[in-house]
């Protein structure tokens, strides 16, 4: 897909039409008695009506059959999906996975929702308050099947293999190195080409937006003109073996059937739309003088809560960049944090631990424990020059901070099998370098 199959912009008012259907927008209004084409016209809401304005989410979809012709929702088996935040004790410790396996296709195929694996999360979908934290590892595409989620918005992080997504209002192919969000109630389908692995933030109640950037000016971090949304593209295919749509609702899945493909959206308008960005696009602010700058400077995306500067989550990244601070030991300090940070590595080594944390594998340092750089780091970063150099290069490691204090679930515990148990080694090493006797020198 080229930059053509795309519209840029982030959070704009966006139309399009397939153009196999010229003139299938409805002119001077949203819902006529009779829509061209003989199309129905259908509203998706993503806010409440009366949401201000600036925060007000809303698309009108015109397909060829409404999206409530279906049969009733019946429940089936969500596998690892949970909502169940209590299934084993709390885990106050530093937590590491080594890379989460994808199933062989020789063995089982797997596709996008078979391989949904809840990790970690808090909070309750009824209320609309809330994170949760997942991989996906499959290797087949969707047949005849979609999922929406009813819960809330995702924000999907691939990390092996690219994946191509429809969308009733179009296609978007995601690769590693990209993310995308498929906002709540969306419906979407996932191709896969080979052995695919990723990251996924949920969050509920709120949507992503881009972060204020105060001080910062007009410009910078993910700029709005880099984000991409679909164009319109339908197909009109019946199924008379049946379609399935999988409805994440309440943290549970339900499925439902139809005969024909919920993608029969032949044009849209609005602001409420799911879109991709490139990671490489970010534009990267850094300390240029002394000191490492807090983490928040790399904030790509942000899920605000109801108190001012809290986020439900924020999205950020650690993409390559100068590291120039004079007198200063750069790679990220020691920390305990009021939020709970998750992370991920795309690709490459995260610079304060270039062994153990691998890509596809994760680590979480939970609410108030601490951690930071491992052994080798410190004492390497200790007694480095000072000179310009480049820091992450070929790398591309992620976090999910949320001010929510999160659960592990028992996969994540246990049955992934994928949990280090050695990963408090990493600072075991860590010895004293106080020295009483010492006095201050010539700064």
């Amino acid at each position: 897909m080229t930059q053509q199959d795309y519209m840029s912009g982030f959070g704009n008012e966006f139309s399009s039409e397939d153009p196999r259907c010229p003139g299938s927008l409805p002119e001077g209004q949203n819902n006529p008695q009779v829509c061209p084409y003989g199309l129905y016209a259908e509203q998706l809401s993503g806010s409440a009506f009366t949401c201000p304005r600036p925060a007000n989410k809303r698309s009108w979809l015109y397909r060829i059959l409404p999206s409530v012709k279906h049969k009733p929702f019946t429940s089936v088996p969500c596998g690892d999906l949970t909502e169940n935040w209590n299934e084993v004790e709390p885990d106050p410790n530093q937590l590491r996975w080594l890379p989460f396996t994808i199933p062989k296709t020789t063995e089982k195929k797997v596709d996008f929702v078979a391989g949904l694996h809840t990790l970690c999360g808090a909070g309750d979908a009824k209320s609309r308050n809330g994170i949760g934290v997942h991989v996906y590892t499959c290797n087949t595409s969707m047949v005849d099947r979609c999922f929406n989620n009813s819960d809330g918005d995702f924000l999907i992080v691939p990390q092996q293999g690219e994946i191509l997504i429809t969308t009733e209002f179009g296609k978007m192919m995601v690769e590693p190195n990209e993310i995308c969000v498929i906002q709540q109630g969306m419906r979407f389908s996932v191709d896969v080409f080979g052995e695919t692995r990723g990251y996924i933030l949920e969050v509920y109640g709120a949507h992503f937006e881009l972060p204020d950037l105060g001080p910062i000016g007009a410009n910078g971090l993910a700029n709005p003109r880099d984000f991409l949304c679909p164009v319109a593209w339908y197909e009109d295919r019946k199924v008379p073996t049946g379609y399935t749509v999988i409805n994440k609702y309440q943290g549970k899945l339900f499925a439902c059937q139809q005969d024909f493909s919920p993608f029969n959206v032949v044009a849209w308008h609005g602001n409420y739309t799911p879109y991709k960005y490139n990671l490489k696009n970010f534009m990267v602010i850094n300390c240029v003088a002394f000191d490492h700058a807090d983490p928040s400077i790399f904030t790509v995306l942000t899920a605000k809560s109801t108190r001012p500067g809290v986020a439900i989550a924020d999205f950020v990244i650690f993409p390559p960049r100068w590291g120039v601070a004079d007198h200063t030991f750069r790679p990220p300090y020691y920390h305990r944090n009021c939020m709970s940070e998750f992370m991920g590595l795309i690709k490459g080594h995260y610079e304060a631990k270039e062994e153990g944390f691998q890509p596809g594998g994760a680590s979480l340092h939970s609410i108030m424990t601490p951690h930071g750089p491992d052994v080798d780091c410190f004492e390497k970063n200790s007694t480095a020059e000072l000179k310009p150099q480049r820091v992450a290069e070929g790398t591309m490691a992620f976090m999910f901070e949320s001010s929510f204090s999160m659960a592990v679930t028992k996969w994540g515990l246990h049955t992934c099998q994928k949990l280090d148990k050695n990963y408090y080694q990493c600072w075991e090493p860590l010895r004293s370098h106080f020295n009483p006797n010492w006095k201050p020198g010539k700064q």
